[in-house]
């Protein structure tokens, strides 16, 4: 990411202090750090004024901070906290409350100067990671796009008898071996009735012959996370397999075909669901339809039932409705993508035909 990229969020996370009557921002997220200022480490604090931004972190980083912000950079010896307290200037002081243990806020008010007032503040930064710039988004495409590259390579290993962990070794080494940082997420690889678990961690159990098998996997790529799941079948799938895997895809169009700018999000869930309840499933459809990404696997908009925030250009979402029938196994299709005027465009190239191995 280019440097002016980062003066340009800082410049309105600033004007948001403005119109929240705050003089000053402690970040400690460490993802929204990296988000304002290109800093990857594991120990900084960043405080925000109209004056500017200062990255304090420690000895370790004094190198990697320099080369990696142009902010002005305070290495400390010992916690942060303190040593950010006692340089405040008369003010409102504003804090991630949903970031800052309660320990670490115990040692920011002993701290603080009786000058400044400590105010709570909740999502300032990540409304403004919501929209993603053009940047983001190519990342996101290479992401993504090396996903299913691993995706398919993995495939060609897929048969009777592989165990679940080792075909989930064997997604996550071709990400990395393809440039990913990591997987974005623990890889779901689920089997048979397995499958039926949303979020099942893969275990010793072997694949076998007729089962439904589910893979959920992204990468991180340069911070960026992708995300895509695919159902297929280890040999012909059964009439029951498919009519699931029919319906489930035709749920994916129908929100896929709802995104768009404008839309509530939950007007892309409600367009899922609508779906599977005409076939008799929306009752093994138990989470939601979407879900915002980028720096984190998991960020706003959810696309969810209650959720009424409006779809703006530029938002990364997943969609992926899914059935589960306990006993049975599951469906799930996913994919990343990004709202536009128009609509949206998918960044997961993967086919979404059905599989049989």
């Amino acid at each position: 990411m280019i440097s002016s990229e980062f003066v340009s969020r800082r410049k309105l996370v600033t004007a948001d202090l403005a119109r929240r009557r705050l003089d000053l921002l402690l970040v400690s997220k460490l993802v929204n750090i990296r988000y304002l200022t290109g800093f990857t480490g594991s120990n900084a604090l960043l405080l925000q004024s109209p004056d500017g931004a200062v990255l304090y972190t420690d000895g370790r980083y004094r190198v990697q901070a320099a080369e990696e912000t142009e902010c002005t950079v305070k290495v400390v010896q010992g916690s942060l906290i303190p040593r950010v307290a006692k340089s405040l200037p008369r003010g409102r002081l504003g804090f991630e409350a949903a970031h800052l243990t309660f320990d670490a806020y115990r040692t920011l008010k002993a701290h603080l100067p009786s000058k400044v007032a400590a105010m709570p503040v909740e999502g300032l930064v990540e409304e403004h990671r919501m929209v993603k710039s053009e940047a983001e988004i190519e990342t996101m495409r290479r992401s993504a796009a090396l996903a299913w590259n691993a995706f398919e390579q993995t495939l060609q290993h897929v048969r009777p008898g592989i165990r679940e962990l080792d075909l989930a070794a064997e997604l996550d080494y071709r990400m990395r071996r393809l440039g990913a940082e990591s997987p974005a997420f623990e890889t779901i690889v689920a089997s048979g009735v397995r499958s039926a678990l949303p979020h099942a961690s893969p275990t010793a159990k072997a694949l076998g012959n007729g089962e439904i098998l589910l893979i959920d996997m992204g990468a991180f790529l340069e911070g960026y996370a992708s995300d895509m799941t695919r159902t297929i079948f280890l040999g012909a799938a059964r009439p029951k397999a498919k009519r699931l895997y029919r319906a489930v895809l035709e749920a994916q169009r129908a929100a896929l075909e709802a995104v768009r700018e404008g839309t509530a999000a939950k007007s892309v869930d409600r367009a899922a669901r609508r779906v599977l309840r005409t076939a008799g499933l929306e009752r093994a459809f138990v989470h939601s339809t979407g879900h915002g990404l980028g720096l984190e696997i998991h960020e706003s908009p959810r696309v969810a039932r209650k959720v009424g925030i409006q779809l703006k250009a530029g938002m990364a979402i997943t969609v992926e409705p899914g059935v589960y029938l306990q006993g049975f196994g599951g469906i799930r299709i996913e994919d990343t993508i990004v709202v536009n005027r128009g609509g949206c465009e998918i960044l997961t190239p993967a086919s979404k035909e059905l599989i049989e191995l």
